[in-house]
């Protein structure tokens, strides 16, 4: 995951040397940086507490760089944005500070060893509720998501690239890595998970299908998106942890490219409004092939990451009885599906409408950048498609430590021994 963030960093950086969003905005560094110190802490930590630290960071981070514009609707998505984080990371102060009173121990090896010792399991299933609770607000699961389309669409491309790449996926991590780690996922929770994750990409993709503005199709499907992933932890097979892990990663990838495929769609174009634009394909075909690439493989269509990504979701939902998870995400496959030809027909294929106008002519050169941080995104994209198996191998990998966190818990705590 720390590899796979850093990888963005440098993409979105890239990208952001020609695009007029930022520049002159003397804050965007280090706040840029300061989320990704935030997002890497979050994925390296083995501390229930630094990770709330960590969540703390990236929080203002992100406020920071969702506000940079000063613009009035940038303002006041800052503000949704801000209410609920808030909160939720109120509670997930709270359940902390509840874990510590009834263990004596924030170290997660040394709580996965101590959950169980617990007698009061009324106690254990309430601290449970409260971390999912918190890290289903990060990730914008249902019904916890209204704050992610009020305001993800008001930033500019490399911040909303960057937010869309990572920021959910670090709520997502956090329930793969306690709810495999430190509390038991009881057959009770592992069905409410997995409801919550059919009504997670239902919301998401119906929200995706009923706009026409780039960024807020894109935005809740963001939405729709994290509930597969979610489809993995509730199945908690090491197979379905396996595509959990794989789907995150393509996600990454997918999701932060479609971002800044629309940043350049808007520049050529002077719009997000679909009804607005249009004939791209023949004054941009480059982009209208770049753009193929992430939308095709975020609606999981072989033979790119998307299709691998599904199917090892999908598949262990089949195997393990779970037929209405596995009904959903083809169903939901299918209108993203809807969702990508609707950009692809609107922004690409169809002529513009009359009286419309695209955005003067930029110079030569001007989108050099941004147009190899695309390339390179979708080079990845086709890369995991065409050739899945060394990337599958690795998540089966990561997947089995998850269902056997008995190495990861023996290395910590022999170390903190040691130490001693």
């Amino acid at each position: 995951m720390v590899l796979v963030t850093a990888v963005m960093a440098v993409v979105v950086a890239v990208y952001q040397l020609s695009d007029p969003e930022e520049q002159g905005h003397a804050m965007f560094h280090p706040l840029y940086h300061g989320l990704l110190l935030g997002v890497t802490g979050a994925f390296m930590t083995g501390d229930i507490f630094n990770m709330y630290v960590w969540f703390e960071i990236m929080l203002i981070s992100s406020f920071g760089l969702l506000i940079l514009g000063g613009s009035r609707a940038q303002l006041d998505a800052g503000v949704k944005y801000v209410m609920l984080n808030l909160v939720m990371t109120t509670v997930f102060l709270v359940a902390v500070a509840f874990l510590y009173g009834a263990t004596g121990t924030l170290n997660m090896a040394d709580l996965a060893v101590r959950i169980p010792a617990i007698e009061n399991t009324g106690l254990v299933s309430a601290l449970a509720i409260l971390f999912f609770l918190a890290f289903a607000s990060k990730a914008a699961l249902f019904p916890l998501f209204f704050w992610l389309p009020a305001s993800y669409h008001t930033a500019s491309t490399p911040v909303l690239a960057i937010f869309a790449a990572l920021l959910t996926k670090v709520g997502v991590y956090a329930i793969v890595r306690c709810f495999s780690l430190m509390f038991p996922l009881t057959e009770g929770l592992a069905s409410l998970i997995g409801i919550v994750a059919a009504l997670t990409m239902i919301t998401g993709v119906l929200g995706a299908a009923s706009h026409f503005d780039i960024r807020k199709i894109l935005s809740f499907h963001i939405i729709s998106q994290i509930g597969y992933m979610l489809v993995g932890v509730a199945i908690a097979t090491p197979l379905a942890l396996a595509g959990a892990v794989l789907y995150i990663v393509h996600h990454i990838i997918v999701k932060a490219n479609l971002f800044l495929i629309g940043g350049v769609i808007k520049r050529k174009t002077g719009s997000y409004q679909l009804r607005r634009i249009g004939g791209l394909h023949r004054t941009a075909p480059f982009l209208a092939i770049m753009f193929c690439i992430p939308a095709l493989s975020l609606a999981g269509l072989p033979p790119l990451s998307g299709f691998w990504a599904k199917y090892l979701v999908v598949k262990p939902s089949l195997d393990a009885g779970n037929g209405y998870l596995a009904a959903t995400a083809l169903v939901v496959g299918v209108l993203t599906l809807y969702s990508m030809l609707k950009i692809w027909n609107e922004a690409f294929w169809k002529t513009p409408a009359a009286g419309e106008t695209a955005a003067p002519p930029a110079p030569k050169g001007t989108f050099t950048a941004q147009y190899a941080a695309i390339a390179a995104l979708s080079a990845i994209t086709l890369a995991i498609g065409l050739n899945p198996e060394p990337f599958v191998a690795f998540s089966v990998e990561a997947a089995g430590q998850l269902s056997d966190p008995s190495r990861y818990i023996n290395a910590v705590l022999e170390s903190a021994h040691a130490q001693d």
